[in-house]
């Protein structure tokens, strides 16, 4: 790969403004004010660094970190961005991203209760406990994956770590996890549902190990969807897909835990689906959400069983309803999904560091 010099860290020498440029503002002729705004702060960032950045695969991945470092104030200032345009002019303004999920839980209430009743106690806690992360996932990768194209003219025209992009679009999905967690906590208020608070710091390695994740796919895959772009479609689809593997609108235990371990992995002997099902990082994050604030270990349902006496009773659900495993499985489940996704995010800024050379010419 040909080396690309960029200008982040180089001392940088008052000159007049080239052609095509506003002398006002240092930011190229054309492009918008929050555009304008991101090469303000990146070209005040590249001036603040010491090192010189060279763009190619020889750069270590611990310039790379103390790029992003340098360049925090730029961080923090898109991820308010992303939030500020997404509500621009309307009058509800952040609560939009609390009626959208509050909307849901509603209609999945009603559904569950009154037409398809499932006789799962609060099943839309259950349930709600895994959209949360799943939204923040979901949201984060799809942001993420297409950054790098949407900011093309800030990307070929203004030096500093594109990463960052990408970074901050894991960061507003976020945000907006914080905003949709005030509808979970209302929710739980108005059914006088109470979490397990002994294991309320369960939530903490759990949040960490999605985020983690989902920061390494948003890196990896918005680099390469500057080469293809149907990379960003693709990951919609397989999205859809992927809600599915993970106990999110049906329940864990009963006949979902029983099939896959009934079930072997391509017929092999000694094997179980169950191994696949865990596979994915999302499924223990979720089911750790779910065992802090769905918290009933022994449901009953709230159906009521007609006895040979002509009483009626709510019965115990046999198998329960979410994973009856130890505090340990789940910590020990989330760390390793932490340490995972470290891995996958430092190979992740690797390749990134690989493609980069060449966006302005692909953008």
């Amino acid at each position: 790969m040909t080396d690309v010099q960029s200008d982040v860290g180089a001392a940088v020498e008052p000159t007049a403004p080239p052609a095509g440029a506003d002398a006002t503002d240092g930011a190229p002729v054309g492009v918008d004010a929050g555009e304008r705004a991101i090469a303000e702060r990146a070209q005040r960032i590249a001036g603040r660094s010491k090192p010189t950045r060279v763009v190619a695969a020889r750069v270590s991945i611990w310039l790379r970190l103390g790029e992003l470092w340098r360049a925090r104030e730029l961080f923090f200032f898109l991820v308010r961005k992303e939030i500020k345009v997404k509500y621009k002019n309307s009058a509800l303004g952040f609560l939009w991203s609390m009626l959208n999920p509050a909307l849901t839980l509603a209609v999945f209430y009603v559904l569950f209760t009154f037409f398809l009743p499932n006789g799962i106690p609060n099943f839309v806690i259950y349930m709600f406990s895994a959209m949360l992360v799943w939204n923040l996932f979901q949201t984060a990768v799809l942001t993420g994956t297409s950054t790098i194209v949407s900011n093309a003219a800030i990307v070929k025209k203004v030096a500093f770590p594109r990463e960052i992009l990408s970074l901050a679009a894991v960061g507003s999905a976020f945000m907006f996890f914080l905003f949709q967690s005030i509808v979970l906590l209302a929710f739980m208020i108005a059914f006088w549902h109470r979490p397990d608070w002994s294991v309320l710091w369960l939530v903490i390695p759990a949040l960490a190990a999605i985020v983690v994740f989902a920061a390494a796919l948003a890196v990896f895959l918005s680099a390469v969807n500057v080469y293809l772009r149907d990379t960003q479609h693709l990951v919609e689809v397989l999205l859809m897909a992927w809600f599915w593997a993970i106990p999110g609108i049906y329940p864990y235990s009963g006949r979902v835990q029983q099939g896959l371990i009934k079930h072997t992995i391509f017929g092999i002997p000694g094997t179980h689906l169950i191994w696949l099902y865990f596979a994915n990082p999302v499924s223990p994050v979720v089911m750790s959400f779910q065992r802090v604030f769905y918290n009933v270990v022994h449901p009953r349902s709230t159906l009521l069983t007609k006895l040979p006496s002509g009483n009626s009773i709510h019965k115990l659900i046999p198998n329960g309803v979410m994973a009856r495993y130890g505090i340990h499985w789940y910590v020990t489940s989330d760390l390793i999904v932490l340490g995972v996704s470290l891995a996958l995010l430092v190979g992740a800024m690797i390749v990134f560091g690989r493609l980069e050379g060449n966006f302005a010419e692909e953008l």
